[in-house]
């Protein structure tokens, strides 16, 4: 993958940051004074209705992790963020379930002997018992977990990307507003203090009229084709594939390794760029919309059988209504660039700077637009399961910043071609053969 990827700070420490631990980010004194004091303005009312049980601050909340992941295939996000909320106090973690066998046992150890193991999610989502699930599968799995959950009556922290197509957020979206679960999407640098302090200076007008946004993301790895082998005794193969068609057993499709093939993710620009996309259209106020066109140049995906299918290196220019460009690339330092007629900020997982550093310096006035204010992302979700408020990256959320992502790597698959996008329809204009790839068809007898 590249030297590039070292630049990530590890899940672990960023979802337990804080304000205090970021200190050394670049954060200027008087925000961090001013995000414990501020409640942020996003929230507008958004309560969670539906039948939940009525969770007492000294009441225990009942979590269950589905696709914890494990030490073989090196893929453990949804046990880091599993860990990080019931490592929330009065949280915890009663069930997990994992097609791999391996990893159910890691996950059931991590949690203690309370913790049951299933290999069927359905029967998780069963037990009246438990409160809220952590989704950590593959991409092509969350869509129908996620609504089957809400529809059990289950909060839900799902992680990024939220969808494998755009269709799938918006019946996320729809089935979250009709249940009014508590819905938190894992793009965690939400509750990154730099990230807001970047969005809040570039939404109150710091830098002027903004020019342009830039997203750096790693370049993604090319391989295969790869061999087939027979499925693992303690690997439920069949399942793991669930909604997608059926294909012979490759290890390097499984694990950590899916994100790199198109039935089952989106390459670095899912990836990645579900977490910087998400930041950008933040600090541009259009993180329940969208851009309007999406062109892109990259390098060709693999169209060998069994090989990694996703784009490895590309540059996609993206315009919002207003003629702001957002340009995402693969070329550059980690992170999101803000650049406006006063200047520019940039901002990544482990600091923030400006071009002149007054521009984070000064203070911005009593009467500014505030942004919503967490510092820590799991425990925003658990604080929300308890209040019945919205996190800080609701189901819209999570689903316009993957429906970016999507529309990209659309425009990669049709050669670059400059496509026309309705962020209130979400179809593309004037070209029904993009619009074929809003959607995938689900192997029975999976549906959403």
């Amino acid at each position: 993958m590249g030297d590039k990827l070292n630049l990530e700070i590890s899940r672990r420490r960023f979802l337990a940051g804080s304000i205090a631990g970021l200190a050394a980010a670049g954060l200027p004194a008087w925000f961090a004074k001013d995000a414990e004091a501020s409640e942020g303005e996003w929230l507008r009312g958004l309560t969670s209705g539906g039948k939940a049980r009525k969770i007492g601050p000294n009441d225990t909340i009942n979590c269950a992790v589905i696709g914890p992941g494990g030490s073989r295939g090196g893929y453990r996000q949804g046990l880091a963020d599993a860990e990080a909320i019931a490592g929330q106090p009065g949280v915890k973690m009663v069930a997990a379930c994992d097609v791999d066998a391996k990893h159910l046992a890691e996950a059931c150890e991590a949690f203690g002997p309370d913790c049951k193991g299933y290999r069927d999610f359905r029967e998780v989502l069963g037990r009246k018992d438990i409160d809220a699930v952590v989704i950590g599968t593959p991409d092509h799995w969350h869509a129908a977990i996620c609504i089957m959950a809400m529809k059990a009556g289950k909060d839900v922290y799902c992680e990024k990307p939220l969808t494998l197509t755009v269709e799938e957020g918006r019946k996320i979206t729809k089935v979250w507003k009709e249940t009014g679960r508590v819905f938190q999407t894992g793009s965690q640098q939400r509750s990154g203090g730099q990230f807001r302090l970047a969005c809040e200076l570039t939404r109150n007008g710091r830098l002027g009229r903004i020019k342009k946004v830039e997203t750096f993301l790693p370049t993604g790895p090319t391989g295969g084709p790869f061999e087939v082998r027979a499925v693992p005794t303690d690997f439920d193969w069949d399942m793991w594939l669930g909604p997608v068609r059926y294909t012979d057993y490759v290890f390097e499709r499984t694990h950590g390794d899916f994100r790199w093939w198109l039935e089952y993710s989106g390459g670095m620009m899912t990836d990645w760029g579900a977490h910087h996309n998400d930041i950008a259209q933040w600090g541009l106020g259009t993180e329940r919309s969208g851009p309007v066109s999406v062109e892109s140049e990259g390098v060709a995906a693999n169209p060998c059988n069994n090989s990694y299918s996703t784009f490895p290196e590309f540059k996609i220019t993206y315009t919002y209504a207003d003629g702001t460009p957002l340009i995402c690339t693969d070329k550059g330092p980690n992170g999101v660039r803000f650049e406006g007629e006063n200047g520019w900020i940039f901002v990544d997982r482990g600091h923030i700077e400006a071009s002149d550093q007054r521009l984070l310096d000064e203070p911005l006035p009593a009467n500014a637009k505030r942004l919503y204010v967490s510092n820590n992302h799991a425990g925003n979700f658990v604080e929300c399961i308890r209040s019945r408020k919205q996190p800080i990256c609701d189901a819209e959320i999570g689903h316009r910043s993957a429906s970016v992502c999507h529309i990209g790597n659309i425009s990669l698959r049709l050669s670059g071609r400059k496509l026309k996008w309705d962020p209130a329809a979400e179809r593309f204009v004037g070209d029904e053969e993009a619009n074929l790839f809003l959607s995938r068809p689900y192997r029975k007898p999976w549906k959403i």
